[in-house]
């Protein structure tokens, strides 16, 4: 599932072509597509229909795009990846791809219109009102997700303190993304590995320096995916001109089993882990003792 780096690509890339364009139509093809809109179809084309996008925001792994006009409050129409989700803007007469779910057209008419193609259809969208929580702008829905660590407003010696009073294993409340938004299972393992700590870690035991630590990592490698046009180990995560990205090829540790650690030359390791699973290195990242 696509996580922070992967989420952000898209962000600026949407931000790029449909921000300052209105919507003419919205055709929904597919109805898993807007499942998370309770009221139908009718609804979600309807609300967004006329609606200029203003802006396109991301938290942690969410997006969103704000709509307005000039008689109603501004709504969100947020949009989840899921596992094969893609966002992709092409040109108007374009042939439709396989998998196409919802497309998005605009007045102007010459510019391309926005596809999502979702193959699995586990990602789609749901429209919202905005509130204000903690000074920031949301969509209701996802008002409790916590601040990742690309916002500026994040703190790390609140995100610190609240790991730390966490009684659960580190990579758990790293996934936790009401404590720190962003950060899924390829980004915890790569940051635990960098860290030196194994994912059962007691938070209660860690000390503040290594929660900081490990925090910090999780913002390095997270920001390197970034630069890299995030993490594709497939044709399912594309950026919105359905381009890749290469930081799979950086990975020290994320499906590496087998493979030598690049710090002390020791196989990675591969455990379950909530119906997925943890890759380390045994000798870097020592078991802590029960």
């Amino acid at each position: 599932m696509p996580e922070l780096p992967e989420v952000e690509v898209v962000r600026v890339g949407l931000d790029g072509h449909v921000t300052g364009r209105t919507l003419t139509e919205v055709e929904v093809l597919h109805p898993r597509a807007i499942r998370r809109h309770l009221l139908g179809p009718a609804d979600f084309t309807g609300r967004l229909a006329g609606r200029t996008i203003s802006a396109v925001q991301r938290r942690g792994k969410y997006l969103w795009l704000e709509l307005s006009d000039d008689a109603n409050p501004d709504i969100a129409l947020i949009a989840h990846l899921g596992m094969s989700g893609q966002m992709l803007v092409q040109p108007v007469g374009a042939p439709d791809e396989k998998h196409l779910r919802v497309r998005f057209s605009f007045t102007d008419g010459g510019g391309p219109e926005l596809r999502f193609v979702d193959q699995r259809t586990f990602g789609g969208f749901l429209v919202d009102d905005l509130v204000t929580v903690g000074g920031a702008r949301l969509p209701s829905a996802i008002a409790h997700i916590g601040r990742d660590p690309m916002d500026p407003e994040f703190s790390v010696t609140a995100a610190v303190a609240a790991l730390r009073k966490k009684r659960t294993e580190l990579k758990r409340a790293l996934l936790d993304q009401t404590l720190v938004s962003g950060i899924g299972n390829i980004y915890a393992d790569e940051a635990l590995w960098r860290a030196k700590l194994h994912w059962t870690r007691p938070t209660d035991k860690l000390t503040t320096a290594k929660a900081t630590e490990v925090l910090g990592a999780a913002t390095d490698v997270m920001r390197e995916a970034l630069g890299q046009g995030g993490t594709s180990f497939d044709a399912l995560y594309v950026n919105v001109n359905g381009q890749s990205g290469y930081f799979d090829r950086s990975l020290a540790v994320y499906g590496q089993e087998g493979l030598p650690c690049g710090r002390c030359g020791t196989a990675i390791r591969r455990e379950p882990f909530m119906n997925r699973s943890s890759y380390f290195c045994p000798h870097c990242q020592r078991r802590p003792r029960s």
